[in-house]
């Protein structure tokens, strides 16, 4: 049996959901901003966010990493010679540290400790949207 199409197959689709979660986080962080520590909008927020983390852009990320890798390890598919690849590379890390960086959030925001303006979190929410234009570019065009 050929694994290569169903390796592709789930790494696309891990990429999917960890971009999803990437966008849909920052978003609630919005609205999480504005209300008040402890209201049931909070509350509910907290349940929201740590949800989206941990039941999906968490195993996601992870999941992207691994069928990733095993589609340049695995299957040879890559050439690490040419530089298409390495800007990948670094824009993913860049993503992967963003992903950190919403993780850290989310626990300030759960201990009623978030300390950013509603405005910190519509400006970072732009963040995954040109890492992941970037990283497309380099694996569609490959322009070095």
């Amino acid at each position: 049996m050929n694994w290569y199409p169903w390796v592709l197959s789930l790494h696309v689709i891990s990429v999917i959901a960890w971009m999803a979660g990437s966008l849909y986080l920052p978003r609630l962080f919005v609205y999480h901003a504005d209300a008040e520590p402890g209201s049931v909008q909070s509350e509910t927020f907290k349940v929201m966010e740590r949800r989206l983390l941990r039941g999906i852009t968490t195993p996601a990320m992870i999941a992207s990493w691994v069928f990733g890798l095993t589609l340049a390890f695995g299957f040879g598919v890559v050439d690490f010679s040419q530089g298409w690849m390495w800007v990948k590379a670094a824009f993913v890390i860049a993503l992967s540290g963003f992903h950190g960086l919403l993780a850290r959030h989310q626990k300030a925001f759960a201990a009623d400790k978030n300390d950013k303006p509603a405005r910190y979190y519509r400006m970072i929410n732009e963040i995954p949207t040109v890492l992941m234009i970037v990283i497309v570019i380099m694996v569609i065009v490959k322009p070095f």
